[in-house]
């Protein structure tokens, strides 16, 4: 059965559960990172994580997406957002 699950998300071009799909620091010097991370079923789960992601790392935050490329959209954004240089500062 797990093959026939396989075989559809390959299909489907969806990812299987738990593959990171995402991961980059929340900024420059930032102890964060911003990771996404597929549920298997099409969704991926946005998360920003202290730690050594997956191996031993907390969860400050997390949101669920019901399309793995809007997560990963999301994740660049808020990546994006946190690593834009003031106005001034060259």
């Amino acid at each position: 059965m797990e093959k026939q699950c396989e075989e559809m998300r390959q299909r489907l071009g969806i990812s299987k559960r738990g593959e990171t799909l995402y991961q980059s620091p929340l900024s420059m010097w930032s102890e964060s990172d911003v990771v996404v991370e597929a549920d298997g079923r099409g969704g991926a789960t946005l998360q920003v994580v202290v730690g050594n992601y997956p191996d031993d790392y907390v969860t400050k935050s997390e949101q669920r997406f019901l399309s793995e490329d809007v997560a990963c959209d999301a994740a660049e954004a808020l990546v994006a957002k946190h690593t834009r240089v003031p106005r001034g500062v060259v």
